[in-house]
This record gives structure tokens, sequence and C-alpha cells, in this order.
């Protein structure tokens, strides 16, 4: 199935009317969910990032870019596997709520998940040299994207 190119305006539509953000720099739809950047600097980007009910994330990591979670509404699955680290089991999951974090490491492989029945909204904080959307890395992933 070919993805269908949106404008703002039709990607802001279909967000949820109280999940909607008016002051943002870009917007973006994935085949899970959406986002908005809401700042972005040299060395750090701000998203707010809004997955829909039983949906997640593909496996991922990022060569340029650490990230930190924070759970605003809903709750997270989130998986975090490091093979760097030998003080750390391989394979991390952990449900977060509310007000709870997280910090994926620089190349740390890791996944984001809404199991739940309501939309799942963190806020997410990159920071490093590089920040695009190209600095990705997919293992797994449900929609077959590369």
């Amino acid at each position: 199935m070919k993805h269908q190119t949106l404008t703002p305006t039709e990607i802001q539509n279909q967000v949820p009317s109280d999940l909607q953000e008016s002051n943002y720099l870009e917007i973006g739809e994935r085949p899970w969910g959406f986002y908005y950047v809401l700042e972005d600097k040299p060395t750090f980007k701000v998203k707010k990032i809004i997955v829909k009910p039983n949906s997640r994330l593909s496996l991922q990591s990022h060569k340029h870019r650490s990230e930190h979670w924070v759970v605003v509404s809903g709750q997270a699955t989130i998986e975090i596997r490091s093979q760097d680290n030998k003080n750390q089991p391989e394979k991390w999951v952990n449900t977060m709520n509310p007000n709870q974090s997280c910090y994926i490491p620089l190349t740390a492989t890791h996944r984001l998940s809404n199991e739940g029945v309501i939309p799942l909204v963190i806020i997410e904080v990159q920071v490093g040299e590089y920040t695009g959307e190209d600095d990705i890395v997919r293992y797994e992933d449900d929609f077959d994207r590369k």
C-alpha cells in the first residue's frame, strides 16, 4: 500500500482534538500515530509523540543521538536492548505511567508500544550531534518499513 502524503492541516485534523498542538515547527504522521516537533536546535530536538492504541514503533536504534522519554498520558511499554553494558540485562521491558521517564542511550536498540485503549502521549528529548529523521536503523517493524 502506497503511503499518501498529507498536508500539515490534514494530519492535524486526524489527531484527537484534545491532543492537538497549535505551536509546532513540524507535524508528522506515521502508521503508529503522530508527532509534533516543538523545538529543534543543533544539538537537541523536543517532540510530542502520540501513539495510537494497540500500536508500536519499530525496534530501532540511532547512531547520533540518545533519547529521554517522559510519559504524559496513557501507559507506555518500553523495551531497551543493550549489548554494550555488561551490568545491564540484554533486554529490559518496563511499563511506565504518567510522570515516569526513561533514558535510551546512544546506539541502544529500543521500542515504544501502546498496549492500552487510549492514545499514549510522551515527550521525547533527543540529544546528540544530529537529530534528523533519517538517523534510524530499523530491526523489526510492524509496517514493513526499512
